[in-house]
């Protein structure tokens, strides 16, 4: 069964779902352009319709009724190795982003639509497919379990997938805890070095005089304790990818020597006079600012050209809140193994109100301990750690624990008020959030606006009804 057609248009669509309202639904939205759509309702007929003639552009979703429609995309990429194809589903996961863009989706989008998202999309995939006639007329001149993911994170599973398939270095960016490692492996994971070596190291973890052996070997004598020699990490990396975690803390000296690696693929062992060669792919992490250690000169600029071809940046956990309770539950599912453990209300509510300084990391071993504490089948807030039902502030960007208190000490002086200092602050940055709005700012607060207007009157501060 397929939707009804438009009448023939400029540009052509084919929208390929089980539910015929889709298709209906995009014939709607693009009724005023210049673009013509046609719907089915399975893959096969999908394929069929593409081998009668061309599209510009085709929107798949990933169930199509009983079939995969990573699998309908596969067959579709092998018979039409350049149509564009809009990816849609409505089970947003990690793997399913990164598969998508693997196989060279234009873009990946969630169900329900947000509208204005998805005419964006549509446009920006007409454009190309048109620039894509042109280039072929001559006439131009031209992706782990993760539901539900905030948009932040669905935009980084999407490069994921776009970056997987090639060997372009990538840097991968974000404060401790913000899960570099695990992006660095997706990728790895992903990609087609996947059957090679993934070796990690850790270049603020080893002293600085043992690095260089780590990264590259040594030769039996080439210092006292060198009785054997040593295979380094590059070595045993050839073919695959190696991950450089904290390559902030890398000294000068040694970024020479890996800049020569990542130029020529060429290394020589610590003591050794032989030239080795390799092939890996690199990854590198900081959660430093690179671009201010290159202007204070502690970090080579171009070493930091050479890493930052393809750059990740890993946001925060405070700064993409709904991804917390999914998180829980996935590692709760993890460290409970056959235990029946759930959350309880005041649980969950104290796992989103707290604002996780130590990002994922942190909240991972905040549900471990919670297994091991837990004295019932339900999580309590008192199985959490004891910082989280302490003081802290779940405004984003908000200070927690002692620099919260080392804060409000600071403002309030040596013979202060600290509870007047630290609710006029905490009043300050939700007027500030909220745009000076008096409601919106009693929401966050969780107070009355009349108890937050006497607080705004008290402190002498400016707000909007």
């Amino acid at each position: 069964m397929s939707a009804n057609k438009n009448p023939p248009r400029a540009q052509r669509v084919l929208v390929v779902d089980d539910e015929s309202a889709v298709a209906y639904s995009f014939q709607r939205l693009l009724a005023d352009e210049p673009v013509g759509v046609e719907g089915v309702t399975s893959g096969v007929e999908g394929l069929k319709r593409l081998r009668k003639g061309p599209y510009d552009l085709v929107l798949l979703d990933v169930r199509i009724g009983e079939e995969d429609g990573l699998e309908v995309f596969r067959q579709l990429r092998k018979d039409h190795p350049r149509q564009l194809v809009i990816v849609m589903t409505a089970h947003g996961t990690a793997q399913t982003a990164i598969e998508a863009m693997k196989l060279g989706a234009f873009d990946y989008i969630l169900k329900p639509f947000d509208v204005s998202e998805l005419l964006s999309i549509l446009q920006r995939g007409l454009q190309a497919a048109a620039s894509m006639k042109e280039l072929a007329s001559g006439e131009g001149k031209k992706v782990t379990e993760d539901r539900n993911a905030s948009p932040a994170m669905q935009k980084i599973y999407k490069l994921v997938g776009q970056v997987a398939r090639a060997d372009a270095a990538v840097l991968l960016v974000g404060e401790s805890g913000t899960g570099k490692e695990l992006v660095a492996r997706a990728i790895y994971a992903n990609s087609p070095r996947a059957a090679r070596p993934y070796v990690a190291i850790n270049c603020a973890a080893i002293p600085d005089t043992l690095l260089e052996s780590e990264l590259f070997g040594h030769e039996r004598g080439a210092f006292t304790g060198a009785l054997t020699q040593r295979i380094g990490k590059f070595e045993r990396a050839d073919g695959g990818t190696i991950f450089l975690d904290e390559i902030g803390d890398m000294p000068l000296a040694l970024q020479a020597k890996l800049l020569r690696v990542l130029q020529n693929g060429e290394f020589q062992r610590l003591g050794g006079d032989q030239t080795l060669r390799t092939r890996v792919r690199v990854i590198a992490a900081t959660n430093k600012d690179l671009t201010a250690m290159v202007k204070a000169k502690t970090f080579r600029e171009d070493l930091f050209y050479r890493l930052n071809v393809v750059q990740i940046q890993l946001p925060p956990l405070r700064e993409r809140p709904e991804d917390v309770l999914p998180l829980a539950e996935h590692f709760l599912k993890r460290a409970a193994k056959d235990q029946a453990l759930k959350f309880s209300a005041a649980a969950k509510k104290s796992l989103q109100s707290y604002a996780w300084p130590g990002n994922v990391r942190e909240l991972e071993n905040a549900v471990e301990r919670a297994v091991v504490c837990a004295a019932s089948h339900a999580i309590e807030p008192g199985d959490l750690p004891p910082e989280m039902s302490g003081p802290t502030v779940s405004l984003a960007g908000a200070p927690t624990g002692s620099d919260w208190w080392s804060l409000v000490a600071s403002v309030a002086g040596k013979d202060g008020d600290l509870l007047a200092a630290g609710e006029k602050m905490l009043v300050e940055k939700a007027l500030a959030q909220a745009g000076g709005n008096v409601k919106k700012a009693s929401e966050i607060l969780g107070v009355t606006r009349a108890a937050l207007r006497t607080r705004v009157e008290r402190y002498g501060l400016s707000a909007k009804d």
